[in-house]
């Protein structure tokens, strides 16, 4: 069964950092893109940071910029999504998620195999 597990979240304070990690159950990574995503309480859920099987990164939200970065060990069959300068408004459930393809450009909807995300909350 492919599978995604994701850990790492919690509470830090503003301006904290956070390493975030899904980890691949099921399948090897080694030629898939993996999309890492994320809802906000009564928000949509929303693209982050993708990055694909040859290590292309794919940037959907212009307010991490600088901030996330996200890496793959194939070695682990994992991604990571490195998450400083942390901010109130980055509040909210993350998950990971791959598109069953090498590369990220595919729509929100071909984007499969959800892990059960993990909380990160921002707060002072």
């Amino acid at each position: 069964q492919v599978q995604f597990v994701e850990s790492g979240g919690g509470l830090v304070h503003p301006g904290g950092s956070l390493r975030l990690s899904c980890a691949a159950s099921g399948f090897s990574l080694d030629y898939y893109a993996v999309g890492w995503f994320r809802q906000a309480p009564g928000k949509h859920r929303e693209g982050v940071l993708c990055i694909s099987s040859s290590d292309d990164i794919t940037s959907s939200v212009d307010s991490v910029k600088g901030r996330f970065t996200i890496s793959r060990d194939n070695a682990k069959n994992t991604v990571y999504l490195q998450m400083n300068s942390l901010k109130p408004e980055d509040t909210a459930v993350y998950y990971c998620a791959t598109p069953h393809s090498s590369e990220c450009d595919h729509e929100y909807g071909a984007f499969g195999s959800w892990g059960q995300g993990t909380q990160v909350t921002v707060s002072s």
